[in-house]
């Protein structure tokens, strides 16, 4: 599905990136950001969106602060606040124009900063989807990111590849019990930390499997 450029910069951090609109609108949104290497052009979230938003959802892919500001390179760790500030403008700026509910999700860092937000706001969104969640850096298992995870009280699905350096299967789901919100992982068998996503391949049936465990957390949510 073609996507338009959106931008409000009425808002501070402004909120930039590509609205998917609805092909037979739900009322509800999705915002969907990106890891710390990425943009929001990245092919796994252009693939998400796309597929959301064939199901009812307008969907926001933005990119977060730190990547305004430099096309690339990392976050700085001090900025990460800023980010989440991001996040929370892109939130609103979809409340806006929707009478449903509004989601949140990003893959690794964009999803770690969106349950950092979520714990520290638990009625923002009504759900989140977090692809390649990084539970710690790469053979640095001690360097946990858990602290807030006993706050999260957001309902969340979780996506993670068997082969993800940044957190096998088992110590994420060691981490999921960590939350008392309710919550779903799907484990992608042979995937890394794209989820099987390039800019020269994609991973057959993954978004399905992806659309069949959101609809049922979110029966309801899903246009028909």
């Amino acid at each position: 599905m073609s996507a338009n450029t959106f931008s409000d910069a009425s808002l501070s951090p402004a909120v930039r990136g590509f609205l998917h609109s609805a092909g037979n609108p739900n009322g509800d949104a999705l915002v969907l950001t990106h890891g710390a290497g990425s943009n929001c052009n990245s092919p796994l979230l252009i693939a998400v969106a796309d597929a959301f938003a064939e199901r009812g959802y307008s969907v926001l892919r933005c990119d977060l602060p730190f990547r305004q500001e430099r096309p690339t390179g990392p976050p700085f760790p001090g900025n990460a606040e800023r980010d989440r500030a991001g996040l929370a403008n892109a939130v609103a700026a979809m409340r806006k124009s929707g009478t449903g509910q509004v989601f949140l999700g990003g893959h690794s860092y964009g999803g770690r900063q969106s349950t950092m937000l979520c714990a520290a706001q638990p009625e923002l969104v009504a759900g989140l989807l977090l692809l390649s969640y990084p539970l710690h850096p790469p053979r640095k298992p001690e360097q946990l990111r858990v602290q807030h995870l006993p706050d999260l009280r957001t309902d969340s699905l979780f996506v993670h590849g068997t082969r993800d350096p940044f957190g096998s299967v088992e110590e994420m789901e060691k981490a999921l019990r960590l939350i008392p919100a309710r919550k779903e992982f799907v484990a992608v068998t042979g995937a890394g930390h794209d989820l099987g996503f390039t800019a020269k391949k994609s991973a057959p049936g993954l978004i399905d499997r992806i659309l069949a465990a959101w609809s049922e957390m979110f029966p309801s949510r899903f246009g028909a």
